[in-house]
């Protein structure tokens, strides 16, 4: 929690904060509430961003988001790549290469970002279960860092494509050992039903080591795994790297890659490793299993969620007796789609009353023409909410921008960094025209 953050839910003497309000573990590093209870990231005050940005708004805390990058760096000293799925866009590439890590990159699109941010193309790890032909040459022309090979076809493509193209590419084999992470189904990938990587345990694994070996168009440097994302326990990392070693320790590569996965608390009650304590766990369990060479990770959420949150404007509010409160705002399964498709919980707060006490219980929901667009089920918010308020929600800097749409043709929000009293806009809010751009 952010010192200013503690100075303000309990200043009070001898007065314990309500246990409804807002856990300030939820805010970015350098969120700070005034005496009245208005929230500032960044130095910057949330209604003076929306006065200036409008709503919905994501707004970063630069702050936070370079500690989480230095955090990494130095969790997994042997090289970390961040997982640009989490949230990607030039802004955030410079940023995260600029506090010296590679990036993760899983589309041609991703790589395409990556590269006009101007993060050289040896800096980068290419992802992707089905990589086009044309991915794969944007890959090899570019001469990307990391190809992350997933499949025997994308062997076969690249001893087509690849020969005659500069170097042979470095190669690591993702691998999925069998340790399923007790996370939603959608998004665990290490068990043996997997649609990602060469399994273990039916001997794909080793007949991948064979293939790129004898290979004349791939260098195989390492391998790689990813056992699921949202991963609350560390011990899952510990359980894959036992599970693969009497596999990998034999075969002397350069580089194990544990891949990213880590969890982060989005609502209260929620605990989650530190990427200090995922890097020490991943580093002493490959050094127990006798698994040498560089140790790397790929961390996305970690780095980014908590970094931001998502100011909406109250639109409508609809009380059904004895049933419901349903609090709409001017966003919704557009700017953040993971309560539709997860059933992930969120907090919500006012910030002009960050850590007032929150009795109120309501369901805060989009404008999108569907029942089920809701953000928070059982949101918390105080007594005086009204028409006009700002609402925000923490924890929303991962999988909202990246995975949003403009379903109900609805213009994706703006994204602004906030640093030492100074907000700058790193992705402009779309227009309405910006809707028929590629319309013919």
């Amino acid at each position: 929690m952010p010192d200013a953050a503690v100075a303000s839910q309990g200043s009070t003497p001898g007065v314990t904060p309500d246990a409804s309000a807002l856990p300030g573990r939820l805010l970015p590093d350098t969120a700070a509430v005034d005496g009245a209870g208005r929230l500032a990231i960044g130095g910057c005050d949330a209604h003076d961003l929306v006065e200036r940005f409008g709503t919905p708004l994501f707004v970063y805390d630069e702050a936070h988001l370079r500690a989480r990058c230095g955090e990494a760096r130095r969790a997994f000293p042997d090289g970390v790549a961040y997982a640009t799925k989490a949230f990607l866009c030039r802004g955030m590439a410079r940023l995260a290469h600029d506090e010296g890590l590679a990036l993760d990159v899983a589309t041609g699109g991703e790589l395409h970002v990556a590269l006009a941010a101007g993060v050289p193309a040896d800096r980068l790890v290419f992802h992707g279960n089905n990589k086009s032909d044309a991915e794969l040459l944007a890959a090899l022309e570019a001469g990307v860092g990391r190809i992350v090979v997933d499949s025997f076809d994308e062997l076969d493509r690249l001893d087509r494509l690849a020969p005659g193209r500069g170097a042979r590419p470095s190669v690591l084999l993702r691998l999925t050992p069998g340790v399923e992470a007790h996370t939603h189904e959608f998004v665990r990938t290490g068990q043996v039903d997997s649609k990602f990587g060469f399994g273990l345990a039916a001997g794909d694994a080793a007949a991948a080591v064979q293939r790129a070996r004898r290979s004349d168009a791939v260098n195989l440097v390492g391998v790689h795994i990813h056992i699921g994302s949202q991963v609350f326990v560390a011990d899952f990392f510990h359980q894959a790297v036992e599970v693969l070693a009497p596999f990998v320790a034999p075969l002397h590569l350069d580089e194990f890659s544990v891949g990213g996965g880590l969890g982060v608390a989005y609502v209260a009650g929620e605990e989650a490793p530190t990427i200090a304590e995922w890097g020490a766990c991943v580093t002493d369990a490959c050094a127990a299993a006798g698994i040498h060479g560089r140790i790397t990770g790929e961390p996305g959420r970690a780095i980014v969620a908590t970094a931001a949150v998502t100011l909406y404007r109250v639109g409508t509010i609809k009380e059904i007796p004895g049933i419901r409160t349903y609090v709409s705002v001017d966003g919704g399964m557009s700017d953040n789609p993971r309560p539709v498709l997860y059933g992930s919980g969120y907090e919500t707060f006012l910030p002009r009353a960050t850590f007032a006490p929150r009795p109120r219980v309501v369901t805060v929901v989009g404008k999108h023409c569907e029942s089920g667009d809701v953000l928070v089920r059982d949101g918390r918010v105080p007594e005086d909410l009204a028409v006009g308020d700002l609402l925000a929600t923490p924890v929303t800097g991962a999988y909202g921008h990246s995975m949003g749409s403009n379903y109900n043709k609805v213009p994706r929000p703006a994204v602004v960094f906030v640093a030492g009293g100074e907000a700058r806009l790193v992705v402009r809010r779309e227009t309405n025209d910006d809707l028929l751009r590629l319309d013919l």
